[in-house]
């Protein structure tokens, strides 16, 4: 007889919400693995590690966090219709932010390969899976064999109604002037991540730190797990010292190496360092020819040395590598409007990285669609980050963004969007481009100076300049020391990656780093103040160069016009299948979208290209004038006239009587449906809008007659969509004349079939 499955659980309640956490049910051959749901959102943590096969002095590890269609109940809407390929963006991201903060909480000395898996078998809108997976990443290790100074948790912190909310809903996301992710263990703060609405740098501090209170009892779980089933943790073997090699890499290399690292240039520092760490070891192979695995332990300790050598003149000194104080930002270069054919650019420099951005708009089918477990979302403001193997030096094979790129981007794109116009006023998409020129540190940040710059340049209507700078850390014990705008070696050899970006009214985007056990509150305050001086010198410094956006587009950037048409000739300016619209946009290189009221947007490569797609959609709006002449087709022959089409969708009779100057006898043999005639407006009926037509005006007036309507013999006809409302023109005499269009959709490209 079949029964339940095995397996032990535990629960926590945070914030009115259920949290589970359940290990046994399923992979069980894992590690580690974890049930964790709350509501109907479920994701399995796998933790998995292994011996490697080869020598190493670094612990690798692997996290990935995939999201599963079924999860929703849909099915993939790939070609395969399978999860196959690269992550998506929002995977990567996850991915990202569980490997971030448990990474620097494996023991020195562990060189095992470890995998993280998570994966989302049940998604509920109200719970979002990306904090779960946190959890569960904790709680894997933490019940695992692997050994892991946990437990952590993470939880969103959102600021709704002047109130702090620990995993808000989507719809309270939505009024939250905070979206915060954070991680933490019991005693400290070990990760940040997350946006702002201009929130000052005591509403952030406040609510990273009540988020951590907040998780308490979700660490107390992880340890009732643990107690319940843990694994016995894989002994780490204590670190072999040399001390005889400690001490002649001190002998040898301290002097040499102090001065290799105070030399002001990266690349010539870099040199000069591996330049001493070369003669180190020649030195060690020569005093110990037949212990070639010395060599190990030497550069152990010539990093050490390097690490105790720049902590030293920061704890000591007060003083930086390249010799600033610590709250010192380094000399900044700007300037705007670089690249002659592109709609906005810029330059910004921090020291050694530099970032050159570049806007491009361009119209609504330009947003990028995606496919989310939240259904499909559309974005008008995109960043992309590249970070190319020259901008320090290098050479590397370049295939496509990396996580790194991929992560910085969005924090580019996260501290700029509360500063973008909203679609009413300025209906673009967005494009921004980083190409870091060079990096010694911060270059995320430096994208969203050179961002902020390069929107202004290009144009967008951007509410307040945005700028972002890198805090950095220095812990002695109990004492510390913070760093304003840190450089590589500063980020590699320090404590913390604390960026901060904002505007003059507040922080809008923020992502901390640490890589000691967490730090606390003092540490955080600090770090935000000081961040925020640097912040306000860097945006007076940018106002020099530029205070507000410029007045106009650029010449090269897409022409925009909004016209109002009758909503009742939309179907019109489509045409049968899209037909209308299809050639409109082919033939100008235009894109059109039309609303449902009657807007229609035009995007157009240039002033000519716009002003021919207004002409051409407007043919498709305009109203029969009284006394005019048209170029018309007949429609329908009745018995009794003609009825002819004399703009799209406006059709008017022609009674048999105003066909010829002379009686007609048989109307069926003097007109034909398709056959074009030249006839005049001679009544409008008021109220219904009938229209009547004549070709006998016409004749006359050509002849140099006058007509009398009131003599034009009997009333009736045609109005505007009569009889045939419901089909479209056949384009002769107007903007199709003589072409022979595909189908179109309601909204489309010159390129879209």
């Amino acid at each position: 007889m079949a029964t339940g499955l095995k397996s032990t659980r535990v629960n926590t309640r945070i914030a009115d919400k259920d949290i589970i956490l359940e290990t046994g049910k399923l992979a069980n051959q894992a590690d580690g693995g974890v049930w964790v749901q709350s509501g109907d959102t479920v994701v399995l943590v796998t933790a998995v590690t292994q011996p490697l096969q080869r020598d190493i002095d670094f612990m690798p590890l692997v996290v990935d966090y995939q999201e599963m269609s079924y999860a929703t109940g849909k099915i993939p809407g790939s070609y395969f219709r399978r999860e196959i390929g690269r992550p998506s963006e929002r995977e990567t991201l996850v991915s990202r932010l569980i490997d971030r903060p448990i990474r620097p909480l494996f023991p020195e000395g562990f060189k095992q390969e470890v995998q993280i898996i998570a994966t989302v078998l049940s998604a509920d809108p109200d719970f979002d899976p990306d904090v779960l997976a946190l959890t569960g990443a904790s709680t894997a290790l933490q019940i695992s064999r692997i050994p892991f100074d946990g437990p952590i948790a993470g939880a969103r912190v959102g600021y709704v109604d002047d109130n702090f909310v620990l995993n808000p809903t989507q719809a309270e996301l939505a009024h939250s002037q905070l979206n915060l992710i954070i991680a933490a263990s019991s005693e400290a703060v070990v990760m940040v991540e997350g946006g702002a609405q201009f929130c000052s740098e005591e509403l952030v501090a406040d609510g990273i730190f009540w988020g951590q209170q907040q998780i308490q009892p979700l660490l107390q779980t992880q340890h009732e797990l643990r107690d319940q089933v843990g694994a016995a943790k894989i002994q780490v073997p204590e670190s072999l010292e040399d001390r005889e090699i400690l001490d002649q890499v001190r002998e040898l290399a301290y002097t040499p190496l102090k001065e290799a690292i105070s030399v002001s240039d990266k690349i010539e520092r870099r040199d000069a360092k591996n330049k001493v760490k070369e003669d180190l070891k020649q030195a060690i192979s020569e005093r110990y020819p037949e212990e070639p695995e010395r060599q190990k332990y030497a550069t152990k300790y010539f990093r050490e040395l390097e690490s105790e050598i720049v902590r030293n003149w920061t704890i000591q000194d007060k003083t930086r590598i390249d010799g600033r104080s610590l709250e010192q930002i380094r000399e900044l270069g700007i300037e705007v409007g670089l690249l002659p054919r592109v709609h906005g650019s810029s330059v910004f420099a921090r020291g050694e990285t530099k970032a050159l951005g570049a806007i491009t708009l361009g119209g609504s089918q330009d947003e990028q669609h995606i496919e989310s477990l939240a259904g499909e979302l559309s974005k008008r403001f995109m960043v992309h980050y590249n970070f190319p193997p020259y901008c320090v030096g290098e050479v590397k094979m370049m295939r496509g963004p990396s996580r790194r790129e991929i992560g910085h981007g969005v924090l580019a794109e996260r501290s700029l969007l509360p500063v973008l116009p909203n679609t009413e006023d300025f209906p673009f998409t967005i494009r921004l481009v980083s190409e870091i020129m060079e990096s010694n540190g911060s270059s995320s940040m430096a994208t969203v100076c050179a961002g902020s710059m390069a929107l202004m340049d290009a144009g967008v209507p951007i509410s307040a300049p945005i700028a972002g700078i890198a805090m950095g850390l220095i812990k002695d014990g109990e004492d510390f020391h913070v760093l304003t705008d840190i450089m590589g070696d500063e980020d590699h050899l320090g404590d913390m990656d604390f960026k901060v970006a904002g505007s003059r009214e507040g922080i809008t985007g923020i992502q901390m780093d640490i890589k000691v056990s967490g730090i606390s509150r003092d540490i955080l305050v600090q770090a935000l103040a000081q961040g925020r001086e640097a912040r306000l010198s860097i945006l007076d410094q940018m106002s020099q160069v530029l205070d507000q956006p410029r007045q106009s587009l650029s010449e090269h950037a897409p022409q925009l016009k909004i016209l109002e048409v009758a909503p009742d000739k939309i179907k019109d300016v489509i045409g049968p299948g899209g037909k209308n619209i299809k050639a409109i946009t082919k033939e100008t290189g235009a894109s059109i979208d039309i609303e449902d009221s009657g807007q229609i947007s035009i995007f157009a490569p240039n002033s000519q290209s716009l002003e021919d797609t207004i002409e051409r959609v407007l043919f498709y709006d305009q109203k029969p004038e009284l006394n005019k002449d048209y170029q018309g087709r007949v429609k329908s022959v009745k018995d009794f006239g003609a009825f002819v089409e004399i703009l799209p969708g406006v059709e008017g009779l022609v009674h048999i009587s105003q066909l010829d100057k002379g009686r007609v006898e048989d109307i069926h043999k003097f007109v034909s449906p398709g056959e074009e005639l030249t006839v005049k407006v001679i009544e409008i009926e008021q109220g219904t809008g009938k229209i009547r037509l004549s070709r006998k005006a016409v004749l006359i007036e050509e002849e140099g007659g006058t007509f009398d309507a009131s003599e034009a013999g009997p009333r009736g006809g045609g109005k505007g969509g009569g009889p045939n409302k419901d089909r479209g023109p056949k384009g002769r005499g107007g903007p199709n004349k003589d072409r022979n269009p595909r189908g179109q959709s309601r909204s489309g490209g010159p390129d879209q079939k």
